[in-house]
């Protein structure tokens, strides 16, 4: 008798067997049948037996991957409730014109993709003839994730149902003229239609996840009822080797978001080849899914097909069908009937035996067209189900033929991502194929037509009121502005009065800020605090017990630090997301958050908060994602700067973020050195982003971990805090050690930490080098130079303005140096627009571990260094002896 726990040891070692002689009975019974039916019918019943004790309820590891076949059977399809052949001609019409778009397109040389659109028609048209909620009914309609490349498809679409013209279909990725149609779903570039930019491949499923989570926070902060939303994400097979496709697989299933479907076309190709060439993807991806306790559903076969399972006895074609890397099913789709008879049945006798059977007509429909992902009845079926299926999202695969319907040039072919066109003659084979009524003569000038049935055709009129039944047009994106009251003042007061003695890092300003504002009866609940598994580290642990951190299922244990006051407290209704260690997670809640008041008509109000380093550095391709859609909120860059965040080295020390920020036409990026520049940032941001104007504008503030005794604010600067340059006090304002009255001047400019640095080289230059130098706060470089772009291009309109940061700066004697904790490009953003002479000194080079003294002495930033750089400014100029230079660089041992 074969040993019924096997050579190897197991997990089931450890268990107690309470009667061995049964489980000895249960392997006796497997081997037999393995010997007397063969290890297949023993395979076979082991997988029944663990199918029915699922069905049981027994509590076993689910297997990670099943046949090669559709999950629901073709007996089990429901009945599809449209018209299927008025579907058809709408779906016909579509793909047309897409394809029509593209090519017309490319006399001019923008080009397009086809190939995407022309294997997922049917996954899209389903969807929007039966499932996709509009905007126009009770809540706030579905979201939908278009995979970018299929957007032709979308816009062709729009084009039958009157919203888009024939002008701008041929304008379509030429924008320029301001009526034009972008590449891709770029929100900020089409605000009316596409809701959510996709195409930075990776991001569209990790924004879905993250989305279909914040539907549920709104739902159990009763912000608004989202019980009938359902996030969409529509992707392709290849965009799966993103790790951002994948990242957040996980929440998505432990949260139970069964308001989430993914639908992946599996066309078997990516952009140069196979997605899996010697391997099978669909087989990988449900074992993926799964694993990470997805609901997977397969639509991989067309109707064709279900002659040849039910010749199937043996089980023959499925086994061949599991066996068969996706390269050569690539192959198949393009080669004869006689080459597929000999390659794939040839490959067992059983095999021969049914391809027997099989006309030439049939193993042709199969191999190169019949798929699930093109028939609306499995695609119906399939999405039926996934709406169904109730604590767990759900995975779509569906099986397609990449370039279908558009000809042999195209369908499967390696390069078709890349072709663009189609010829005249290919055109009227598809036109055939499609039963479109178009004549030959609309192509007599060597261009390919558009087609519509007209505004009042059956088609349109079907297709208007498949979409008044479910709520509106779709895609579509509708805001409705709804203006947040200012908070009250006494929020922002304490940071305006300084902190008297008591020293005070701006991180802890900034969340001292927050939590001031989070309590305000108005627009306090509609604060989202978004933190990577770092809140302790940012002094945000006092929000814990008084927010909340979210967690749908409330908090099932008792945490560790239960008896002290700021303990950690987990609530259905927190308003904290603690996402763990991923920035990616963090903000792709933030775009979720900053989006809200488009996408469900709530405006919330997002901070996240992060190691500055690890924001822009790490997601700025997120941070595009957030402009494009018109995202509105406070990104905050803790622990800036290259030299605050001591010890933790070369990887850590953040001194360009202000850098990749300034490239980010949406970002408002602020570096303020004290608690009352943050208030004053915040408060006129409040009023930018969510007042009654509101701007599509997002802000990046960076704070530092450094504490510091916080002074009141002077009076009047706050025109200059919020444009970014004001003149925080002259050499005249020192109590003691005042220079002389004809002391060389000199101009000492810094953001951030590094006004702390000048302030001690102001009072060095003064009482020991007789240099009267005036201290400027420059709250952002990045607004300075912005407003002085501006002025630069009014000036090519005839308009004579001079850019704030000159005017600020008019008459202010000697040289100016600028300071930051960054690298000199940050401060340099400026210089042109100085008319001063101008230098910088900054923190170029890789970080380093070591005291916030020693690292400001290597970058030479600390106060000694500074004081000889404007001690050589003046004396280039000849206001001070060059000694002076060699005498202060010995000194201070520089």
């Amino acid at each position: 008798m074969s040993d019924p726990v096997g050579k190897l040891p197991s997990e089931l070692d450890q268990l107690p067997d309470r009667d061995t002689e049964e489980t000895a009975e249960w392997a006796a019974s497997l081997d037999a049948v393995a010997q007397a039916a063969g290890t297949r019918r023993a395979e076979y019943l082991l997988r029944r037996t663990l199918q029915h004790a699922e069905a049981a309820g027994l509590a076993l590891p689910k297997l990670l991957e099943t046949d090669y076949v559709n999950t629901i059977p073709t007996a089990a399809e429901p009945e599809f409730p449209g018209d299927e052949e008025m579907e058809a001609r709408i779906t016909a019409w579509n793909r047309w014109n897409a394809a029509a778009m593209v090519t017309r397109g490319s006399k001019y040389g923008v080009g397009g993709h086809i190939a995407t659109f022309a294997s997922a028609a049917w996954l899209y048209e389903t969807g929007f003839q039966h499932f996709f909620r509009g905007k126009e009914a009770d809540g706030s309609g579905d979201q939908l994730y278009i995979q970018g490349h299929a957007s032709p498809g979308i816009y062709a679409r729009a084009f039958l149902d009157g919203r888009i013209s024939e002008q701008q279909l041929d304008n379509f990725r030429q924008e320029s003229g301001g009526n034009g149609l972008p590449s891709y779903p770029h929100p900020r570039r089409l605000p009316w239609l596409w809701e959510f930019p996709t195409v930075s491949m990776g991001l569209g499923p990790l924004s879905a996840i993250y989305q279909a989570r914040f539907n549920r926070y709104l739902q159990n902060r009763s912000i608004k009822d989202t019980a009938n939303s359902h996030v969409w994400a529509f992707l392709g097979d290849g965009e799966m080797d993103e790790p951002e496709s994948t990242a957040a697989l996980a929440l998505a299933s432990r949260e139970q978001l069964d308001n989430l479907t993914f639908v992946i076309n599996c066309n078997l190709q990516r952009l140069d080849g196979p997605v899996r060439a010697n391997f099978r993807v669909v087989q990988e991806l449900e074992a993926q899914f799964r694993g990470a306790g997805w609901n997977v559903i397969k639509s991989l076969w067309g109707s064709a097909w279900d002659e040849l399972f039910q010749l199937d006895t043996t089980g023959a074609l499925v086994r061949r069908l599991r066996e068969v890397p996706d390269a050569q099913f690539q192959t198949y789709a393009t080669r004869d009937v006689a080459y597929i008879r000999q390659h794939f049945f040839g490959a067992n006798a059983d095999l021969v035996q049914l391809a027997g059977v099989l006309t030439d007509a049939k193993i042709a429909e199969c191999f190169h067209s019949s798929r699930g992902g093109h028939e609306p009845r499995k695609v119906y079926a399939a999405y039926k189900a996934a709406l169904e299926h109730k604590g767990a999202p759900t995975v779509i695969l569906a099986q397609t033929v990449k370039g279908y319907t558009l000809g042999a040039g195209f369908e499967s072919k390696n390069a078709n991502h890349q072709m663009k066109k189609l010829t005249i003659d290919e055109f009227k084979d598809m036109r055939d194929l499609l039963g479109l009524p178009i004549p030959d003569s609309a192509f007599a000038d060597g261009q390919v037509p558009y087609g519509h049935p007209g505004a009042n055709s059956p088609e349109v009129r079907y297709l208007n009121e498949r979409r008044a039944a479910l709520g509106g047009p779709a895609p579509a994106r509708k805001v409705k502005h709804v203006a947040l009251p200012a908070p009250a003042d006494r929020s922002f007061a304490p940071l305006l009065k300084g902190s008297g003695k008591q020293e005070m890092a701006t991180t802890m300003a900034f969340v001292r800020l927050v939590k001031d504002l989070m309590r305000d009866k108005e627009t306090g609940k509609r604060w989202v605090p978004i933190v990577p598994d770092e809140a302790r580290t940012f002094g945000m642990e006092s929000l814990f017990p008084s927010a909340g951190i979210y967690s749908p299922l409330g908090q099932t244990y008792e945490p560790v630090d239960r008896d002290q006051l700021m303990y950690y407290k987990e609530a259905k209704d927190g308003q904290i997301l603690n996402e763990g260690i991923t920035e990616a997670g963090a903000m792709a809640d933030f775009i979720a958050a900053c989006t809200s008041y488009a996408t469900h008509g709530e405006p919330m109000i997002p901070f996240y908060i992060f190691y500055s380093m690890f924001g822009w550095q790490r997601t700025a391709d997120q941070m595009w994602q957030l402009a494009d859609q018109l995202g509105k909120g406070f990104i905050v860059g803790a622990t800036a700067g290259r030299t605050t965040l001591t010890g933790e080295g070369l990887q850590h020390a953040d001194g360009h973020s202000h850098l990749i920020a300034s490239t980010n036409p949406a970002s408002l990026n602020y570096d303020p050195a004290f608690a009352y520049e943050i208030a004053v940032i915040v408060k006129d941001g409040l009023r930018r982003m969510y007042g009654e104007t509101p701007e599509d504008v997002f802000y990046y503030l960076t704070v530092y971990n450094e504490p510091k005794v916080q002074p009141a604010m002077p009076e009047g600067v706050e025109e200059g805090i919020l444009k970014g340059l004001y003149r925080f006090n002259t050499a005249a304002d020192l109590a003691e050690a005042a220079p002389a009255a004809d002391a060389p001047k000199v101009q000492l400019m810094a953001s951030g930490t590094a006004i702390h640095w000048i302030l001690e080289a102001q009072k060095l230059l003064a009482a020991e080098w007789n240099v009267a130098a005036d201290v400027w706060s420059a709250t952002s470089w990045g607004e300075l130079r912005r407003e002085a772009l501006e002025c630069d291009e009014a000036l090519l309109r005839g308009e004579v303005r001079t850019p704030f940061v000159t005017r600020a700066l008019e008459g202010a004697a000697g040289p100016v140096l600028a300071v930051s904790d960054w690298m000199r490009q940050v401060p340099d953003q400026i210089s042109q627009w100085v008319e001063q002479d101008y230098t910088s000194l900054g923190t170029d080079g890789f970080g380093l571990s070591d005291t916030r003294e020693g690292a400001r002495r290597h970058f030479g930033v600390d106060a000694q260094s500074i004081v000889v750089a404007a001690l050589a400014q003046l004396a280039r100029r000849g206001e001070v002896p060059a000694s002076s230079v060699k005498e202060a660089r010995e000194r201070y041992g520089l």
